[in-house]
């Protein structure tokens, strides 16, 4: 760092989250130095605007991060995979957006809000978790604080946006279709989901897709795989841990921005109520409590978008299972779950004067 800031590089600066990174920087309170913006060859040139100021695209490529501080990347797994080391190599701090590091055992796998203890045993790279885990953990945290965690299951419905821009794209088209009464033309139009590379394709406009990624053992998917994985390393240390039994079904709705989920979740304390519940949710940093039944008030993917907080709603006790309850947990996948996280765990850096490589990290 400079007396003046921080040199922050942007890697995949064009995409829909790193042009949401971009803006949450500015938000930010990481003092900026400067700012240099990466991309593939086809951006290169093209103009962004930081504090006002138009900024070009560079090539991304492993001298461009000469004199930088901080990576936040959000270019895809091939590209971090090839490109966070060298940036590494070079004295640069990097923040993974992409899956590629997040079960690496040499990464920290962080959600601010729950586990930033993890960044002081960072080695240059710290992994973002996935969109769907991040809002998640946000408010179980304050759950397994306050009366122990032992169980959760939940069920995801996860916006097109959380498989990117052509997804966006695909189900709009295919909404119009089926206004405009073709079905055919609905049908033909899907490429992109349920998942791009696999052999079928599906529309997702008045559907729903009970396949997020491909599917693996016992019948789960790559999606749910991550969630359970993913929510033991963040609130265990250890993706195999079984202190916390966690289980997941996703599935990709006809929303643009904002997944919800269905949480079940058992708690150690049999003394807890859904006040309680309710009092700990409220009390949470990053959570805003939406639970007014009589007024018909609860979280809604609409209403998240453009926040950075988790919302949680319909809390209320399981009426079958001592000390078990329900929740309604939503957030802005492309915001909390991906460009805010990202940031925001720059920020926990730059406040911990972590934002150094140590001498004895492997990618030196």
């Amino acid at each position: 760092m400079s007396e003046a800031g921080y040199h922050i590089a942007i890697l995949g600066a064009t995409g829909a989250v790193g042009n949401r990174i971009l803006e949450q920087l500015e938000q930010s309170t990481i003092p900026v130095k400067s700012v240099k913006l990466l991309a593939s060859e086809r951006s290169v040139g093209k103009q962004l605007n930081f504090k006002g100021e138009p900024i070009s695209v560079e090539l991304a490529e492993p001298d461009a991060f000469e004199g930088i501080d901080i990576v936040l990347a959000s270019a895809g797994g091939s590209v971090s995979a090839e490109l966070a080391p060298e940036a590494v190599k070079r004295g640069a701090v990097v923040v993974d957006n992409s899956s590629y590091w997040r079960m690496d055992e040499r990464v920290p796998l962080v959600v601010p809000e729950v586990n930033p203890e993890a960044l002081r045993q960072h080695q240059g790279i710290i992994a973002n978790p996935n969109c769907s885990t991040i809002q998640m953990v946000v408010a179980l945290k304050p759950i397994q604080d306050q009366f122990g965690l032992n169980q959760v299951i939940v069920s995801t419905y996860q916006a097109a946006s959380g498989a990117g821009q052509s997804a966006i794209d695909e189900v709009i088209a295919e909404a119009q279709a089926y206004i405009d009464g073709d079905r055919a033309i609905m049908n033909d139009d899907a490429h992109i989901l349920p998942v791009k590379g696999d052999v079928k394709h599906y529309p997702l406009a008045f559907n729903l897709l009970a396949q997020i990624d491909v599917f693996e053992d016992e019948g789960y998917t790559h999606e749910e795989y991550k969630m359970i994985e993913e929510t033991k390393k963040i609130m265990l240390g250890d993706p195999k841990a079984t202190a916390i039994k966690v289980t997941a079904t996703t599935v990709r709705v006809p929303v643009i921005i904002g997944h919800g989920e269905s949480v079940y979740f058992e708690v150690d304390d049999k003394s807890a109520t859904r006040e309680s519940v309710q009092a700990a949710f409220a009390g949470a940093d990053g959570v805003v409590l939406q639970d007014d039944p009589d007024h018909q008030s609860y979280p809604q993917p609409l209403l998240a978008e453009g926040s950075r907080d988790t919302f949680v709603g319909r809390v209320r006790r399981d009426l079958e299972n001592e000390g078990a309850f329900h929740a309604w947990i939503v957030s802005d996948n492309l915001l909390k779950g991906a460009a805010w996280n990202t940031v925001e765990i720059a920020e926990q850096l730059v406040k911990d004067d972590l934002v150094h490589v140590p001498e004895q990290a492997i990618w030196k």
